[in-house]
């Protein structure tokens, strides 16, 4: 499971461990906050269960078997925005009085926890910013479009919108920092700069926590490219001389 926040390389993270063929085929498979969404995204219809609750196995069900791939092993990434929902559908499959990871390891079995988290919050935010502005979300290694959200548009300098992306991420890894510790948890700690400095090495080292074959590793191709360029960095340059004259 791995725990983290928009723009930290997550996507990266995740077409790693599936290129291996052994690591799963980790995705947001819970990411709306909405059941209908799930059942929308695997082809499910309310109208074909008796009760919520059997909708949500049916759902459990269908993202255990897609996060899965060909391997023996669920992978999953779950966005800090998408956790409480999550929580509150294991409940109802899993009623009484345990603890979040108690359920966790009711749906899914024995979990190793990764919290991949991105050091330099303004670049993050930068990052953040430049997506929801462009629609462009990520890129496959060769330069073509991975993910679009939305059409082509023009990115514009908004230090407010910055400023509140850096608090709301923020936010989000304090909050995967509360529950680590409300549930007594210790998960394998993975940043950004670490990981888009040495993919490979970072991967193998996951591999070899999961007990799998490291030496996979040096086989995988990096599947995603950088998004931040010399727009990125005079965005950066200007947010911080306006905050130092602010100051």
């Amino acid at each position: 499971m791995i725990c983290t926040a928009p723009r930290s390389g997550s996507t990266l993270l995740c077409g790693l461990l599936a290129a291996t063929s052994l690591a799963g085929n980790p995705d947001s498979h819970f990411h709306s906050s909405s059941l209908d969404d799930w059942l929308d995204d695997y082809g499910l219809k309310q109208t074909d269960y008796a009760s919520r609750e059997e909708c949500l196995r049916a759902v459990f069900t269908c993202a255990v078997a897609r996060g899965k791939g060909d391997t023996d092993i669920f992978g999953l990434r779950m966005q800090r925005g998408s956790f409480d929902h999550f929580m509150q559908q294991l409940g109802l499959l899993f009623p009484g009085s345990m603890g979040d990871v108690e359920r966790i390891e009711k749906a899914f079995g024995s979990t190793l926890y990764v919290h991949l988290s991105r050091p330099d919050r303004l670049d993050q935010a930068i990052s953040r910013v430049r997506a929801e502005q462009t629609g462009l979300w990520h890129r496959n290694a060769d330069g073509t479009e991975l993910e679009r959200l939305a059409p082509p548009q023009e990115a514009r300098y908004d230090a407010t919108a910055i400023r509140h992306h850096m608090a709301s991420l923020a936010a989000q890894d304090e909050a995967w920092e509360r529950w680590f510790e409300r549930e007594a948890i210790k998960p394998l700690r993975i940043n950004y700069d670490a990981l888009s400095k040495d993919p490979k090495r970072v991967l193998a080292q996951l591999l070899s926590k999961m007990c799998l074959d490291p030496t996979k590793a040096q086989a995988v191709e990096t599947p995603t490219a950088k998004l931040a360029d010399a727009l990125s960095r005079e965005w950066r340059e200007r947010f911080e001389s306006e905050r130092r004259n602010q100051s």
